[in-house]
């Protein structure tokens, strides 16, 4: 079957964020631009033309900040997907675009709004002015509300926000403040993650030096739990470790992720699933925007094992709080999920990490925090 998911990446950003190690390139050349955007259609064209797309059930814009591109350039990318994949689209599908504010106008989201996009993830990361700045983010908590404000003029009714926790002098009270004004906020979900220091940015070398002054493991997690208990408590219950939608408004293409499905990837340093394959495209711009002028612009493509398929069922599905769905597994597989796993589970139930509920194997609550711990586990021995 061909996959129901699109992802899209977007590399261009107005600065380079202090954290930030995604595939993201900062230009103030509009033809590197356009050049980009012909490009990637060059490589939908080759993509859907290898594998037809039935029924897209989502699509995924991804950055970078995609919502650089001027209103024209949005119009010209927009007009692509339809081309591509607008008659393939179901009646409920879901299309989320990122953006960041400070980098959308009305206008602009008006066209997104009219050519099909229905969902915005704003990456606000933070409600503390100092804080953002100290980030290396271009925007202030006023461009947060005006987005926002611009974002429901346009017709947007689904918005998500992103944030972040465990940052340089962040504290429990300065995150609770965060979380205060959010739910204050007409979204529909939230995405909250911990600060990772990443190699190659400026976070690293400062942190290097010792000069990046971060919380306590432990304020760390009090700010996790924090999150998850005022998540809840306004209405917006945890569906996923770092994710907390209104329910019905869960992300579904990251779930596509998650479940383990297959999906397509297109775009400079993208990922894609296909066919049982795993692949990657060239990252630089250069060697993405050359290999595009005669073919698929892949520098890594490798079948995934049955082994590994079993493994990212259990590691991926583990991040819902549903948990791996234990007869989903078996029809996929044609073998139980205790056949395979068996010794891993039985330890971790009984350290209390892992508990079955529903018909369906899930962290527990106390397990939420150390989830990289348990999913370790179900990396198997590739002699046995």
């Amino acid at each position: 079957m061909a996959p129901h998911s699109v992802y899209i990446h977007i590399p261009f950003c107005t600065n380079k964020c202090f954290y930030c190690d995604f595939n993201s390139f900062v230009t103030k050349n509009p033809q590197l631009i356009w050049d980009y955007l012909e490009a990637l259609r060059a490589e939908m064209q080759l993509t859907f033309a290898q594998k037809p797309p039935r029924q897209i059930k989502t699509i995924f814009v991804g950055g970078g900040t995609p919502t650089f591109l001027d209103v024209e350039q949005m119009r010209h990318l927009l007009e692509t997907v339809e081309h591509y994949l607008g008659k393939h689209l179901t009646a409920d599908y879901e299309f989320t675009m990122e953006a960041n504010p400070g980098t959308t106008d009305r206008e602009k989201l008006t066209v997104m709004h009219g050519l099909g996009v229905n969902r915005l993830s704003f990456g606000v990361q933070s409600f503390d002015d100092a804080l953002l700045k100290r980030l290396g983010r271009i925007h202030d908590v006023d461009d947060v509300y005006r987005s926002i404000e611009n974002a429901r003029a346009a017709g947007f009714e689904n918005i998500s926000i992103d944030l972040m926790f465990g940052l340089p002098d962040q504290t429990g009270e300065i995150f609770a403040k965060t979380l205060e004004k959010a739910f204050e906020l007409p979204t529909k979900h939230f995405s909250a993650y911990s600060l990772k220091v990443e190699e190659n940015t400026l976070f690293h070398t400062l942190y290097q030096k010792d000069q990046l002054p971060l919380p306590t493991e432990e304020a760390e997690l009090n700010m996790y739990l924090m999150l998850i208990e005022q998540m809840q408590a306004h209405g917006y219950p945890q569906y996923e470790i770092s994710n907390f939608a209104r329910p019905g408004y869960e992300s579904r293409h990251n779930k596509t992720y998650w479940l383990n499905e297959e999906y397509y990837g297109v775009g400079a340093g993208a990922h894609g699933y296909v066919d049982g394959e795993r692949h990657v495209n060239a990252g630089p711009l250069p060697m993405y925007l050359q290999q595009c002028k005669t073919g698929l612009p892949r520098v890594e493509q490798f079948a995934v094992t049955r082994l590994e398929q079993m493994e990212e069922q259990m590691i991926l599905g583990l991040r819902l709080r549903q948990g791996v769905d234990l007869l989903t597994f078996e029809q996929r597989f044609g073998e139980p999920v205790d056949r395979v796993f068996g010794d891993v589970i039985r330890e971790e139930k009984a350290k209390g990490m892992l508990e079955e509920h529903a018909g369906c194997l899930r962290l527990t609550e106390q397990a939420l925090p150390l989830g990289n711990e348990v999913f370790a586990r179900f990396l198997l021995d590739r002699e046995e």
